[in-house]
């Protein structure tokens, strides 16, 4: 086991310490150390999205970069006088590590899994004055069942990233085994012991305010400019790094419309005269002589004016930087971070592969991946810059105006999919991406060409919620980057058809698609088959590999209700981040209540997507009680899943909720797919 250590270090009081070991994952877990979460840390917090990250980064590091180390990060701790080091920085990723091996130790033993952890017989991580959290490690460690601990006697936010994991490590089928040899032998992280007479409160500010470290992005930036620099003539040079700057700049604010980052002048004639909606250049040459025309209006301009010098004092003239650009309200969350961004950019400019690779969708790959851009493109590098300068823009314009956000107005907060208009020099403003006067097209209505893409494009983001490996957005982007014109029914066909490639092509199908022949080689579809015994397979509890089958199943059942216009509950339904797996009758029904065999219950139609809060409440309980719970939200106009509205509604016209009830609502669900898998 890898456990390496630096120099030592001498403390003030004159006292030795190794000051930072590395440790690879199986020695951190069996180190003879005690390790103490103290009371000022916050609770464990890591949900679906940190857990299915740190999964996957390890899993792309051990397929990719087999023989490699690969680093995860840094372990933070304080040794006290009684010997016990105090987590300071790192706890939530020991904590996982921690909950992985329980996860490992229990699949083994109920012969899930062939990993060997014979060797892990105790964790050595606990809470300080938490009894709560302490108590529901000890009885992960022991193996009880989940069933008795999901009350209040436990932690819950332990038990759903345990649950979140053993799901996680499920997924990995046959690639467990090899995914666990190189976790525990390849994977480390570094502990770095603060010296003893440290004050840890100065500690905690200096780590709260620190910012001295490059973002990979800028490393990025960096590397770019550092290509225009080679340009001979010294005017191409000079314009050619000022315009990647200042595309940069305007791009890097992802919650920002990417108009706010140039003048009025230049939104005019970059994005459409007095409309600010379009996006008029069509290469880098003629995004470059936009800035010039702007440039050059804002000179004419500023020569006109004459002041006099009290006129001056009076009234300072602005920087070249006008007030609308940096005091705009951020009103939007965007879906993923910039880091994350240039790598879609990247692999729709080059049509999603570097080097005869696939380009990795996650940012802690993003140096690698510009480094193999500019080695693919060495006879030329300077072009292949621009390229990417112009792409940038135009991606980052589409993304805004074409890709759903989180907007906050009004003291609420909603999916949007809205473009900035002009309207006069007074006032610009947010409408509808869609908007055609037409009265369904309102802006919070539920009907119309804009609801019905928001809908699908919040389907998809909701059932992936991490920042890395979207590969939904990289395919609707790839496929707005390539239309010459954006219509609502184009994009709209364009959005049914890659979800229909992922559900059916890849989470329904018995040979599952990749994602770059889906996006880039318009890899095509099988009609869901309900005699094809293997695809049917897949919807089975604990093997559905992506909750896009259940959210999009939800927004077929939504378009038809639209169709209706009969139930209110399904017309105003909205997505939110649900990603709990139900059994509508339970896996551990209460005492007095007969169990079902696994065969009935584990099927697709005693299954449905409700919130984890909602999950540990409800999980036990009989239907009936299920049902209760949901009747004020119903009668309220809202639901979590229509899937699970038309699960109720079945329950209240038979009565009951049993075998037959399941085969009956898994029959109308599938015949759904089916219909749906057929069209073009």
């Amino acid at each position: 086991m890898s456990n390496t250590q630096t120099p030592d270090l001498q403390y003030n009081d004159g006292t030795v310490s190794k000051a930072i070991t590395s440790f690879s994952v199986k020695a951190l877990l069996c180190d003879k150390s005690r390790y103490l979460v103290p009371m000022y840390q916050r609770n464990y917090a890591w949900g679906e999205g940190e857990i299915n990250q740190l999964i996957q980064d390890v899993l792309d590091y051990q397929q990719n970069k087999p023989n490699q180390t690969y680093y995860i990060g840094t372990l933070v701790v304080f040794e006290r006088d009684d010997g016990y080091f105090e987590v300071i920085d790192g706890q939530q990723r020991f904590t996982t590590l921690t909950l992985l091996a329980f996860a490992l130790k229990r699949l083994s033993s109920a012969n899930k899994s062939t990993v060997d952890m014979g060797w892990y017989n105790a964790p050595n991580l606990n809470f300080e004055s938490r009894q709560k959290s302490s108590v529901t490690f000890d009885r992960l460690f022991h193996r009880d069942s989940i069933k008795y601990l999901i009350t209040d006697e436990y932690n819950q936010d332990l038990i759903n990233g345990y649950t979140l994991l053993e799901k996680g490590l499920l997924a990995l089928g046959d690639k467990l085994e090899v995914f666990c040899k190189y976790l525990f032998k390849n994977v480390e992280i570094a502990r770095v012991s603060v010296p003893k007479d440290t004050d840890l409160n100065h500690y905690f500010e200096v780590m709260n305010n620190r910012g001295e470290q490059l973002e990979k992005h800028e490393v990025v930036k960096a590397r770019l400019m550092s290509v225009l620099n080679e340009i001979n003539d010294s005017d191409e040079r000079e314009q050619s790094i000022q315009l990647l700057g200042k595309v940069w700049n305007a791009a890097a604010n992802m919650e920002r419309y990417v108009q706010y980052g140039f003048s009025p002048e230049e939104r005019h004639i970059i994005f459409g005269k007095e409309d600010w909606g379009q996006f008029t250049p069509t290469c880098y040459a003629d995004l470059a002589a936009s800035i010039g025309d702007a440039t050059t209006q804002i000179s004419e301009h500023t020569q006109t004016i004459s002041l006099t010098l009290n006129e001056i004092l009076a009234k300072p003239p602005q920087s070249s930087s006008s007030a609308d650009i940096t005091l705009t309200p951020e009103r939007f969350n965007s879906v993923i971070n910039f880091s994350n961004f240039l790598l879609h950019v990247l692999s729709i400019l080059n049509k999603g592969v570097l080097t005869n690779k696939i380009i990795a969708l996650d940012d802690k790959r993003l140096l690698e991946q510009f480094d193999a851009y500019l080695k693919d493109n060495s006879n030329d590098k300077v072009n292949a810059v621009k390229e990417f300068v112009f792409a940038l823009l135009k991606c980052k314009y589409l993304f805004d105006q074409y890709i759903l956000k989180r907007e906050f107005s009004d003291g609420k907060d909603k999916w949007s999919l809205k473009r900035l208009h002009f309207y006069n020099r007074d006032s610009q403003s947010y409408i509808n991406t869609f908007y055609d006067n037409n009265e369904l097209e309102s802006e919070d209505g539920f009907e119309g060409n804009n609801r019905q893409i928001l809908m699908l494009l919040s389907a998809l983001h909701v059932s992936t919620p991490t920042l890395v490996y979207k590969h939904w957005l990289n395919g609707a982007l790839f496929h707005l980057f390539n239309m010459d014109e954006i219509t609502p029914r184009l994009y709209l066909q364009k959005l049914e058809h890659l979800a229909r490639q992922f559900v059916y092509g890849r989470f329904l199908s018995e040979s599952p698609s990749d994602y770059y022949q889906m996006i880039y080689k318009n890899e095509s579809y099988s009609a869901f088959d309900l005699s094809n015994q293997q695809a049917m397979g897949r919807l089975h509890y604990g093997v559905i590999e992506n909750n896009l089958v259940f959210n999009y199943l939800d927004y077929l059942l939504w378009c038809d209700g639209l169709q209706k216009k009969k139930d209110d509950v399904i017309t105003q339904f909205e997505f939110t981040f649900r990603s709990s797996v139900e059994h509508f009758y339970p896996q551990h029904p209460l005492d007095g209540h007969r169990m079902l065999a696994d065969a009935d219950l584990h099927l697709f139609g005693n299954l449905c997507l409700i919130s984890h809060s909602k999950n540990s409440k409800l999980s036990n309980l009989q239907p009936t009680a299920k049902r209760d719970h949901f009747k004020a939200a119903i009668a309220d106009k809202s639901i979590d899943t229509l899937k699970l509205y038309e699960m109720i509604k079945l329950m209240n016209t038979a009565s009951e909720w049993t075998e037959a009830q399941i085969a009956e609502h898994e029959q109308s669900m599938l015949t759904v797919f089916v219909n749906d898998s057929k069209r073009n």
